[in-house]
């Protein structure tokens, strides 16, 4: 990773202010690059990496709100934690370290191409389905053409390094991930008190690189290992990868 390295950025860390482990505002480098020093791993060893967009504090702060009563109604789930929350553009799996340094050239360069985006969550859905998910999420309106070219972007230049996404070719569907369910279950109910939600509008400006690492608890421990800004909004289209 780069000497000219920064803090990393935790997510489901405690006390931390903003309540966001994917934080937009990190330092930057003069290229526009954030990365935390003491991140990377030791040579050899694989991560586990994904990209994503942090919405911001306020904006989960009132998702939050609305989901907690729902809750203690089904405990039989496993629900996300709050500082944990993002919206994924690519899962990448297992990646070394040596395809990490060439991967982060092209992640900014898919930064470059695409302008801010705005968003804001509404509804509600599942995986596979709602009569027997596996994963309960809260789904975007807003700019999804963008937010679509975006993620075809990252994914595409994850390829060009030798490390596609396991899931490339299918369908992007931007959600973020509420909970998740240990057995098939009806998430019916909770569906449908989420569906007439409309949150408040917000920017996605940056770009993060993630890694994902897995603790004692049902709860992954996420660093943001580097991030990029997208151009500013303008009334020009976003390019394609």
């Amino acid at each position: 990773m780069s000497t000219n390295a920064h803090r990393a950025e935790m997510l489901g860390e405690p006390a931390r202010s903003p309540r966001t482990g994917l934080d937009p505002g990190t330092h930057r480098s003069h290229e526009g690059v954030s990365r935390p020093p003491g991140s990377g791993p030791v040579t050899g060893e694989l991560m586990r990496l994904f990209v994503a967009i942090a919405p911001p504090p306020a904006v989960l702060d009132e998702l939050d709100a609305l989901v907690e009563p729902l809750r203690s109604r089904r405990q039989d789930l496993r629900w996300t934690n709050r500082e944990a929350w993002h919206v994924t553009l690519a899962f990448l799996g297992q990646v070394d370290e040596p395809t990490v340094a060439k991967l982060l050239p092209r992640l900014e360069r898919a930064a470059r191409r695409h302008g801010a985006i705005a968003l804001a969550f509404a509804g509600a859905g599942a995986f596979p389905a709602v009569g027997r998910a596996n994963v309960l999420w809260s789904g975007l309106s807003g700019d999804r053409g963008p937010l679509a070219r975006l993620a075809e972007s990252v994914a595409a230049g994850a390829s060009r390094v030798g490390t596609p996404p396991p899931d490339k070719g299918r369908r992007f569907q931007p959600h973020l991930t509420l909970a998740r369910c240990r057995m098939p279950a009806d998430v019916t109910e909770l569906v449908a008190a989420l569906a007439g939600y409309q949150g408040k509008s917000w920017t996605a400006d940056r770009v993060h690189l993630v890694r994902s690492r897995l603790g004692a608890t049902d709860q992954p421990r996420y660093v943001s290992l580097a991030s990029w800004p997208l151009r500013a909004r303008d009334r020009g289209t976003d390019h394609a990868s």
